[in-house]
């Protein structure tokens, strides 16, 4: 969909607010009240601004049209204090109703960019957590009854919030205890649990202590814009990057992937292709202790947050970074290695489209399915407006994989599998659908001003015009969804899994550095400059570096072409298999702020087939199978298991009683295993026996290809007559 020419709009729009915005940014919050005992943390100027034109932008330009008033502040209170303490494990009865007296005035207060009232409750928040672990640190010393009758309430939220310390006391106490079950239960010595855990716990408060004012205002924002609708997100710098990287499904740096342990940052993984990857000096395990950005001196990076040692070591490509390592197995005490690297693009091959092969037997005729699996729509926008023809794309790489398929493997049949492909790039989820059907509208977009646009499918012909197939779940949403419709209305192929997640709506990402005139980020990195409060990240007076972030806004709304929209329900598959997700916890209908569902007229598209009669066939066969299938009765016996532990919220912390129940399940659980690997001729397991990737068994996907063998006999004359077998049978 083109966004420009609203684009433009909103700029020339915009541009007035936000100038007069920053011009008024002199005026000054409220007085954030102290909390004794902690650092306090504190929003900066940056904040205090773009909480302002995030206000300004979800007025003027979200689809729902909403005013950010008082019922909304109350909206926020409440999702900000759940997103902290969900479990009412932290905060007093006293600090609710404490912070009350920000309920109906947050609204007003984000308008002038006062954040000292969320902040205020964070830092309350940061004390009564500091408290749990010092406590908690205690008690894993105690001389613990194992044999006790007592239980651990592990969910608390439908409980009343705790009146006193000492309540909160005995909760943290029974944590503690029942974490040294698990840990007694594992096998280990008691000795070597309680120094275990008392690392952990000292990890964990290390951590929490270097939470900054950016981290506090994402956590804020997420309940700000999760008020007004579940996909309009605002993503601090950081977040930002992460987002726009995983939608091209690739960034500038070393090519290694890094985790925290015990202070440390360790390589978990090389990727493959890239600069650590082609040097072979750095190995998984590896512990990297400084940085240093070329010939530059080098900074310890032992102690820091994760993410700030990964900004440290990516960069643009063709520049040096040297690293200071200690390798896997040495001692931290060890001499450390110097490793030069240049940085690179690094493509993440192992998150984009894959295919496979397989043969399966329908009524005694051997049938080749080609099966490609698509993660997500990505597409590498950057590196294509910079005139790369060999840009990351959803469509570019499927086309390939469909090549492949038709001239190497020569498959009879082609299933794209969706489960689990949250969406991404509208732009691709069209493009794709033109490889399996002719010119035509893809999908229509209806904006907050009420215009319909209809988005086509302008390239004439297919690169597939044989059977085809598409596997969905409920985690399959927005572009899956857009491509799944339109497939199911032109009557391309057969739909086949569990409801689709049904998120309908459309979101325009907007940098607000690119809304604000340079003299303006001049004005805001003087003000940051002068800004010495506590607990704040590091800042920079130099207005190149002042940095905004970015809003996702929901600017528009999905509808197929035959005019239903994708919002709410989802795509409804043709043959539907019991869910392995629960349908009443995942999905656009359980978001109280999600837009409903409705109609528009349908477009002008001609549909390829009518499949209606085919499908009644085919859904008949799929459920005698699934009704005969142990893999499919045990899935329902999970869900009946799931709907039956949802209503569970404690567990005995008697030790052996705790024992005898997970052994009971880890029986169950191993009987149910080698049933299944008898029916596939595999050898039994025992009890701690590893099962490998290579004994894992698929039964959805078996399932959808079963179908496709049914639609295929079924039909054959019949998708025949349409053309749409492929020419190599």
């Amino acid at each position: 969909m083109d966004f420009k020419s609203f684009k433009e709009m909103l700029k020339r729009i915009f541009f007035v607010i936000f100038t007069g915005a920053v011009l008024a940014c002199h005026a000054a919050p409220k007085t954030q009240p102290i909390v004794e005992g902690i650092t306090n943390i504190k929003p900066d100027q940056q904040q205090q601004l773009v909480i302002k034109e995030v206000v300004n932008l979800i007025e003027s330009y979200n689809y729902k049209k909403i005013q950010v008033n008082d019922s909304i502040s109350s909206i926020i209170l409440d999702k900000y204090i759940k997103s902290l303490d969900q479990g009412k494990n932290y905060f007093l009865a006293s600090d609710i109703k404490e912070f009350e007296k920000y309920r109906y005035t947050l609204d007003d207060d984000f308008k002038n960019g006062d954040l000292s009232g969320p902040f205020f409750i964070y830092n309350v928040y940061a004390k009564r957590l500091n408290e749990y672990f010092n406590y908690s640190l205690a008690q894993i010393k105690t001389k613990f009854d194992f044999n006790q009758t007592d239980t651990y309430v592990y969910d608390r939220e439908k409980l009343p919030w705790p009146v006193s310390t000492t309540a909160l006391n005995d909760t943290w106490k029974k944590r503690v205890k029942y974490e040294l079950i698990n840990l007694n239960l594992a096998g280990t010595a008691e000795a070597k649990n309680v120094e275990t855990l008392t690392k952990r716990y000292q990890n964990l408060q290390s951590q929490t202590s270097k939470m900054n004012n950016q981290d506090v205002f994402q956590i804020l924002m997420d309940a700000f814009t999760e008020s007004i609708d579940p996909h309009t997100n605002y993503f601090n710098p950081s977040n930002a990057a992460a987002f726009n990287e995983d939608m091209s499904r690739s960034f500038e740096g070393i090519g290694a992937r890094l985790q925290l342990e015990n202070e440390v940052v360790k390589i978990s993984e090389i990727i493959a292709g890239g600069p650590a990857f082609k040097g072979k000096q750095l190995s998984a395990g590896d512990r990297i202790i400084a940085v240093a950005q070329g010939d530059g001196e080098f900074v310890d990076v032992v102690g820091w947050r994760l993410d700030n040692t990964v900004s440290k070591i990516k960069g643009p490509k063709g520049t040096k970074v040297r690293l200071k390592v200690i390798p896997v197995g040495k001692e931290m005490s060890s001499k450390p290695v110097i490793i030069e690297l240049v940085r690179d693009k690094i493509v993440l091959e192992e998150t984009s489209a894959k295919k496979k092969v397989k043969t399966i037997n329908s009524n005694g005729k051997d049938i080749k399915v080609g099966i490609i699996t698509l993660p997500a729509f990505y597409a590498d926008f950057k590196a294509a407006n910079a005139g790369d023809k060999n840009y990351k794309s959803t469509t570019r790489d499927v086309r390939k994989l469909i090549d492949s398929l038709k001239t190497y493997d020569k498959v009879n049949a082609i299933v794209m599998d969706l489960r689990g492909n949250g969406g991404g790039s509208l732009v691709e989820a069209i493009s794709l659908t033109g490889l399996f059907i002719d010119k035509g509208p893809v999908v229509q977009v209806k904006d907050l001003r009420g215009k319909i646009e209809v988005d086509e499918d302008e390239n004439s012909g297919v690169a597939w015009d044989g059977p085809f197939g598409v596997m969905v779940d409920r985690l399959s949403a927005s572009a899956s969804e857009i491509f799944a419709g339109a497939i199911q209305d032109y009557g391309r192929g057969i739909i086949m899994g569990s409801q689709t997640y049904g998120k309908g709506t459309v979101q325009s990402s907007i940098d607000l550095n690119k809304l604000v005139n340079p003299s303006m980020l001049q004005r805001v990195a003087g003000l940051i400059s002068k800004d010495k409060t506590v607990g704040t990240s590091p800042n920079s007076a130099n207005p190149a570096d002042i940095n905004l972030g970015q809003i996702n806004l929901t600017m528009a709304k999905f509808y197929r072409v035959a005019g239903s929209s994708t919002q709410h329900k989802g795509v409804t598959p043709d043959v539907v298999f019991p869910s392995i997700y629960p349908m009443d916890k995942i999905g656009e209908d359980t978001e109280p702020s999600a837009l409903p569902w409705d109609v528009i007229p349908s477009s002008n598209f001609k549909a390829v087939a009518n499949l209606a009669a085919v499908k009644a066939q085919l859904t008949k066969n799929s459920e005698q199978r699934i009704a005969n299938s142990l893999d499919f009765k045990y899935l329902k016996q999970d869900i009946a298991d799931l709907k039956k532990r949802d209503n569970e919220v404690s567990v005995t912390l008697n030790e052996a009683k705790l024992k005898a129940e997970r052994e009971a399940q880890e029986a169950k659980t191993l009987t149910r295993q080698n049933e299944l690997r008898a029916l596939r001729g595999l050898p039994a397991i025992k009890k701690g026996d590893k099962v490998t990737k290579q004994d894992a068994f698929d039964f959805i996907e078996d399932e959808s290809l079963r179908v496709m063998g049914d639609f295929m006999q079924q039909s054959g004359s019949y998708v025949m007559n349409l053309g749409l077998m492929p020419k190599n049978n």
